[in-house]
C-alpha cells in the first residue's frame, strides 16, 4: 500500500480508529477489574474477548460521531 492512501484511510476513519483502541482498553480494564470468577462467562473469561469485544463496542460508539462524507460528483 502507498503511505498516502494510509494517511488518507486513517484521516477518514479516525473515529471508528479512536473508539476501537478507547474500547480495547476499557474491555481489558473490565476483565481485570471486574472478570469472570467462575470461567463459563463467554465474552469476559478472557482477556482477549473482553478487549475485542470492548473494540467492536468502542468503534460503533464513536462511529455515531463520524461526520457525513461527501458525495462525489460523477
Amino acid at each position: 500500500m502507498n503511505m498516502n492512501k494510509i494517511v488518507e484511510f486513517v484521516k477518514g476513519n479516525w473515529t471508528f480508529i479512536l473508539g476501537g483502541v478507547i474500547g480495547g482498553v476499557g474491555g481489558y480494564i473490565y476483565w481485570l477489574k471486574v472478570g469472570c470468577s467462575t470461567g463459563t462467562c463467554p465474552i469476559t473469561s478472557t482477556p482477549l474477548m473482553s478487549t475485542i469485544w470492548g473494540a467492536v463496542l468502542g468503534a460503533l460508539l464513536f462511529s455515531m460521531f463520524q461526520p457525513k462524507r461527501k458525495q462525489a460528483k460523477e
